[in-house]
């Protein structure tokens, strides 16, 4: 019943980890980053799998297998791995689904145009260490879909509920309307009282004041 799994850190055992094996049918997502691994032959076939984290490891090819083994992939991150040339890397181009690959950190990235010739051995792949071919980032960042999800919520918070509501809404904003105008014209009047009654003192104090200057004088 798993479907994601994280064994990063963990430390491989001539190429494998004890416990991985082929009961993992409903696998999705597996992750293996820095675990000492040389090797992908004695990866279990996981069917299901979409994407798998292996950056940091020791790999230097035989990613062949990877296509029998786990042929839905559309993610895969190898970077920090000791992949040299175009040739290691053409034997993903039996991925069908591989639509995002990651070869960062990895000696391949040190060729002369190594994105353009990347882009045409593994045609079927959109992104490149995070880009596609435009130089455009993969839109799958934490950040951009969060604000995409608040500013759905804001919309939907103004918008409010459809149908019957509506209507309630408008007979309750309507009562409150009134009511609330109600009770500001009370405030208002009993201010404005206040106002002019303390305004009145004012004045009187003042004319007070200013006839016993007078009378002083």
């Amino acid at each position: 019943q798993v479907t994601e799994l994280v064994l990063d850190n963990c430390r491989s055992s001539n190429g494998e980890i004890e416990g991985l094996n082929d009961s993992f049918k409903e696998l999705q997502f597996l992750s293996m980053a820095n675990v000492e691994l040389t090797s992908l032959a004695k990866l279990p076939t996981l069917s299901k799998l979409r994407k798998l984290e292996l950056s940091d490891n020791v790999i230097s090819g035989g990613l062949e297998v990877l296509a029998e083994r786990c042929p839905n992939l559309t993610y895969l991150n190898l970077s920090g791995n000791k992949i040299k040339d175009l040739g290691t890397v053409e034997a993903l181009q039996n991925l069908k689904n591989l639509k995002s690959l990651d070869l960062f950190n990895c000696e391949i990235t040190n060729l002369e145009d190594y994105r353009d010739s990347i882009f045409e051995l593994l045609q079927q792949i959109t992104y490149l260490d995070g880009f596609d071919q435009e130089d455009n980032e993969a839109p799958d960042s934490e950040d951009d879909d969060d604000e995409g999800d608040e500013d759905d919520d804001d919309e939907e918070n103004e918008a409010g509920p459809p149908g019957e509501y509506e209507e309630e809404d408008d007979e309750d904003d309507g009562a409150s309307d009134l009511g609330e105008g109600e009770e500001e014209e009370e405030v208002g009047l009993s201010y404005l009282m206040k106002e002019e009654i303390q305004d009145e003192e004012d004045d009187d104090d003042y004319v007070e004041g200013g006839d016993e200057e007078e009378e002083g004088k």
